[in-house]
C-alpha cells in the first residue's frame, strides 16, 4: 500500500495534484506523461495509481476541487441574510477571486475538458450547470423584486459575467497593475451596472 506522505511531508494525493496541475497548465494535458507527473511529485507510479486510477482521474479531480470550492462559496453567499444586490455582488466578485487564485486550474479547465472521458465530462458539465443555475437564480430573484432590470434575460447576464471570468487566464498576471480583489470588484461592478433598472 502506498504511503500517505512521502518526501516533503505533504500528502501524496496533494503532491500529485499540484504537480499535475502545474504540468497540465504549462504543457497541456496531452503533452504531459504520467512519468513526468510522478517525477515532479517525487513519488512512484504505484502511488499515483493507488490514489488516482488514471491521468484522466487526475484531470477530473482538478476540475472537481475548484468546482466544489466555488459552489460551496456561492451557496453561502446566496443563502446569506443580505439584500439580493449584495449577495449577487459578493458571488460575482468571489468567482473572480477564486478563479485567479486557481489560475492554473482555470487554464486547464477551458483548455483540456475535451480530454475527459464521456462520463466524467458529463459530470463536470452537470456541476458547472448547477453553479450557473444558482448564480442565475440570484439575478432572477433581483429581477422579480424590481431591484435589477429584466430588460436583459438572466441567462445572457450570467453568460456575460462568466465570459469575463473564463478569459482571466489569457490576460491576468500576478505582477500586473491590479490584484485579484481589484479585478473582482471591477467585474462585479460592471455586472451590477448592467443590471441597473
Amino acid at each position: 500500500m502506498a504511503r500517505t506522505r512521502e518526501g516533503d511531508g505533504k500528502p501524496v494525493p496533494q503532491r500529485l495534484l499540484a504537480a499535475a496541475t502545474r504540468l497540465f497548465a504549462e504543457r497541456g494535458y496531452d503533452r504531459t506523461s504520467v512519468q513526468e507527473i510522478v517525477e515532479a511529485a517525487g513519488v512512484t507510479k504505484g502511488a499515483l495509481y493507488h490514489y488516482f486510477g488514471s491521468k484522466d482521474d487526475l484531470l477530473h479531480e482538478i476540475y472537481g476541487r475548484v468546482l466544489r470550492l466555488q459552489q460551496e462559496r456561492l451557496d453561502a453567499f446566496a443563502d446569506a441574510d443580505a439584500p439580493v444586490e449584495q449577495r449577487l455582488r459578493d458571488a460575482a466578485a468571489d468567482v473572480v477571486v477564486t478563479t485567479i487564485e486557481n489560475l492554473d486550474d482555470a487554464t486547464i479547465f477551458f483548455r483540456s475538458m475535451h480530454h475527459l472521458s464521456p462520463e466524467k465530462h458529463k459530470q463536470v458539465r452537470a456541476e458547472r450547470r448547477r453553479y450557473h443555475e444558482r448564480f442565475r437564480a440570484l439575478v432572477e430573484e433581483g429581477q422579480r423584486a424590481g431591484v435589477f432590470s429584466s430588460h436583459t434575460p438572466a441567462d445572457l447576464v450570467v453568460d456575460y459575467h462568466f465570459g469575463s471570468v473564463h478569459h482571466l487566464g489569457t490576460w491576468y498576471r500576478p505582477d500586473g497593475p491590479l490584484n485579484p480583489q481589484q479585478v473582482a470588484d471591477h467585474l462585479a461592478d460592471l455586472l451590477l451596472r448592467a443590471l441597473r433598472p
